[in-house]
């Protein structure tokens, strides 16, 4: 406000007072009216000046949108901070790497990261400089460089850069030398890659043929490709060795590594038609060129829009052939549409610069992968070259191996348990029957205790399945067909389906014979035929089938663990719900149903998982919400040997007495199994020494006059059982032994390597470990008397 100004209000003022003291003749009115313009002048006057005041302290901040233009950067993630650790600036790569604008050295690393950036920060500020070489979030793997700057030195400059990244040069070094680059020059293409200097590192037999000849063409690496070529004065290429005759050449740069000019350079040649040059057969060459390159490559235009993609690329990408996608944005998900849309339009409208940007693809959105654009140069409408490493085969191997680790581990745990539970078990039929000795039909006891014992064969049969799943249960092995399996098989499958589910049986022609455990493989064909029986709710169709499968066969299939051999396949196909995605790699796990409570212990699969995988054989489930599931089990078929006779099914055993005489060391740590087994040889007839572990089961053989059977755990702690009769065997090599054991047979004679024992699984009753004590002493004086 002027002083004029200021005259004119105040002349105002005293005339509007002396009008209010003129028409009321009231002087404490007119002073009163005087007092409250001035307290109200005054307010206005504060609050102007304090407006006034803000406006200066605002326009005294800095403008750090010049700032964040400056950092942007396509390899370097850059960030700001202050000296209150506050987040000053940053650029878009940072964002992206970080999941947003978050304040160093808060980061979302892995590891002791955010420590050593932490200290890093406290350096840079002490120091003037920070570092840390080795950073992880998710797949990216960067360095950290800090720096102190500014006019006072208020502020910290963090620096971001990866640290591993797909080498192409390396990988079509790989492949020019190659099938790829044989592929290249089936199509008239000659391909040279050459560094910074122009000198060859490695380049295909056409370019080869035609740049030096037969006789040179060995020893090329480092040769000036200056000196292979020769420009007319119409500017058209040839190569020097073809002389005036020879046929003018087109040559097309892809810059692998453009960020500045140490980069190498692919060169593709192709014989140029006389006359004018043909943008669509340059094109044509282009694609046809990128087409036969063995990683995925994409051409954009300056409009973001696709105009090529070589197999490889759709393949990494997750993209169906038949649907392609217009614009790259279509391929990732919506966080990184905007940064790759910006990212292509700085490449194609500004230098011949790369950079890698790490994306979330649609296909796969948990695990970024690095996408490298490169702008480009004389390709006629592509302003833009998009690398993607095709990772799908590596993903699917990594989880398969996981898969397959998971499941080995699980079956690890579950054969312990079991085993554990078998020496329980033991006990408690063992004093069951013994129980029952003492009881008769219509005594009070006598339902309580079968009641004990019906429970704990209960218990028993569910070991069994845990032992099935981690492959170590007791299998019988024959040599059969699979038709013949399911044959004595459907009659039974006809009753547990019920009459409202259709059975469909067809057997192909040609199947080999396999070596199994039929009754373990009526138990497959069973658990999976009430599987299907359950998923269709009582109506629908099951269908069963067996055909052979060659090797050519097996290829095919894809399944990098399964050797390519002949088999024997047998599909099991049900018309039910389907099994949802998320959960078809858990179906084999032990315990894990979709059932209600009581009405499936999760055991079936896993059971049936055991049986095949100890039969050498491999299976696979495939389903489709609402169409039905297919489980196809592969076993492999067996070749009888020259001079060999096949394995005949084994004879029934006769049933031995559970009565007899002789001498018994017992060697188990287990007190109540100890306990149980040695009541049952006494009452059997026998004279029982027992011993709580291998050593002690050594120093009471030493002491006894004669002994006629060893009965032995196998696992034992200090010294085992096949350790102990070893030593044994030194006094008596005809010493008798029989092992229990809660694993399986065939696994622990595969260990043992002692002749003449037999073995009694776990758990057993008393009537069994009484027939099996008279049969090893039965055999061992049919041995003697052989002898």
């Amino acid at each position: 406000m002027t002083p004029k100004d200021g005259a004119i209000v105040g002349a105002a003022l005293l005339l509007s007072v002396a009008l209010l003291f003129f028409a009321t003749g009231s002087l404490a009115l007119a002073a009163g009216f005087l007092a409250a313009l001035l307290l109200i002048g005054a307010g206005l006057l504060v609050w102007r000046r304090a407006v006034t005041d803000q406006g200066a302290a605002a326009s005294d901040l800095p403008d750090w949108t010049m700032l964040r233009a400056a950092l942007d950067h396509d390899d370097i993630a850059i960030a700001v901070t202050d000296r209150g650790g506050q987040l000053v600036c940053a650029n878009d790569l940072f964002a992206t790497w970080m999941g947003g604008f978050v304040v160093p050295p808060e980061l979302p690393v892995e590891g002791r990261g955010a420590e050593l950036l932490n200290n890093a920060g406290r350096m840079a500020w002490r120091d003037g400089e920070g570092r840390v070489d080795a950073l992880a979030i998710g797949a990216l793997r960067i360095r950290a460089h800090i720096t102190r700057t500014g006019a006072a030195d208020e502020y910290l400059v963090w620096r971001f850069s990866a640290l591993e990244r797909f080498d192409v040069a390396s990988e079509l070094s790989r492949h020019l030398d190659g099938a790829g680059g044989a592929a290249l020059a089936e199509a008239g293409v000659m391909t040279a890659l050459v560094n910074a200097e122009g000198r060859l590192r490695v380049a295909n037999q056409a370019f080869l043929t035609r740049a030096l000849g037969e006789n040179d063409a060995r020893h090329y690496v480092g040769r000036d490709i200056a000196q292979m070529l020769r420009l007319d004065q119409h500017g058209l290429v040839y190569f020097a060795r073809e002389g005036e005759r020879a046929t003018p050449l087109r040559l097309i740069q892809i810059p692998l590594n453009a960020r500045d000019t140490d980069g190498p350079l692919l060169l593709a040649f192709v014989d140029e038609s006389i006359g004018p040059r043909d943008r669509s057969t340059a094109q044509t060459y282009i694609e046809t060129l990128l087409s036969l390159l063995p990683f995925g490559l994409a051409l954009v235009d300056r409009d973001g829009r696709f105009l090529f993609m070589n197999r490889s690329f759709l393949r990494g990408a997750g993209v169906d052939e038949q649907q392609k996608p217009r614009f790259p944005g279509d391929i990732v998900v919506s966080e990184d549409k905007g940064p790759l849309a910006d990212m292509i339009r700085r490449h194609s409208s500004g230098q011949q610069v790369g950079g890698d940007l790490p994306v979330r693809l649609m296909s796969q959105p948990e695990e970024p992968v690095p996408l490298r654009v490169v702008g480009v140069r004389g390709l006629g409408e592509a302003a833009v070259l998009l690398s993607l490493k095709d990772s799908s085969e590596e993903s699917r191997l990594k989880r398969q191996v996981a898969q397959a680790t998971k499941m080995q581990a699980v079956g690890q745990l579950a054969g312990g348990v079991a085993h554990d539970f078998n020496n329980i078990l033991t006990a408690i039929l063992g004093s069951c029957d013994l129980m029952l000795m003492r009881h008769t039909p219509g005594d009070s006891d006598y339902d309580d205790i079968q009641q004990i014992r019906s429970n704990a064969n209960r218990a028993a049969s569910l070991t069994r399945q845990l032992l099935a799943f981690s492959r170590q249960q007791t299998l019988r092995p024959q040599i059969l067909q699979l038709p013949d399996v399911i044959s004595e098989v459907s009659h039974l499958l006809k009753r547990l389906i019920g009459d409202s589910i259709q059975l469909s049986v067809h057997h192909g022609r040609g199947l080999g014979a396999v070596r199994a455990d039929p009754g373990q493989l009526e138990q497959v064909i069973v658990n999976l035929a009430v599987n299907a029986r359950d998923a269709m709710g009582g109506r629908g169709t099951l269908t069963i089938e067996t055909y052979p499968m060659t090797p050519d066969d097996v290829r095919k299939l894809g399944h990098d663990f399964m050797p390519p051999a002949d088999y024997s396949a047998m599909r099991v196909t049900d018309t039910g719900a389907g099994i949802p995605t998320e959960i078809l790699s858990k179906i084999f796990e032990p315990f894990f149903t979709t059932k209600d409570v009581g009405k499936g212990t999760g055991l079936g699969l896993s059971t049936v998982y055991g049986i095949i995988k100890q039969s050498a054989g491999f299976i696979f489930a495939d389903s489709q919400e609402g169409v039905g599931t297919s489980f196809t089990v592969y076993l492999p078929v067996y070749h009888v040997e020259s001079g060999t006779a096949p394995l005949a099914a084994q004879p029934a055993k006769v049933r031995k007495s559970q009565w007899g005489t002789g001498h018994v060391l017992l060697v188990e740590d287990e007190d109540m199994v100890r306990a149980v087994a040695e009541r049952a040889l006494t009452r059997a007839g026998y004279s029982v020494t027992t011993a709580t572990q291998g050593e002690e089961g050594l120093e009471r053989f030493h002491q006894m006059d004669h002994v006629d059977l060893i009965i032995s755990d196998v696992v034992m702690p200090t010294l085992d059982g096949p350790s102990m009769v070893r030593e044994m065997r030194k006094k008596r090599p005809d010493l008798p032994v029989l092992f229990m054991s809660g694993y399986a047979e065939e696994q622990l004679r595969q260990s043992i390597d002692i002749d003449q024992v037999t073995f009694l699984p776990k758990p057993f009753s008393v009537a069994q470990l009484a027939e099996a004590t008279s049969a090893a002493l039965d055999e061992a004086n049919l041995r003697k008397d052989h002898e």
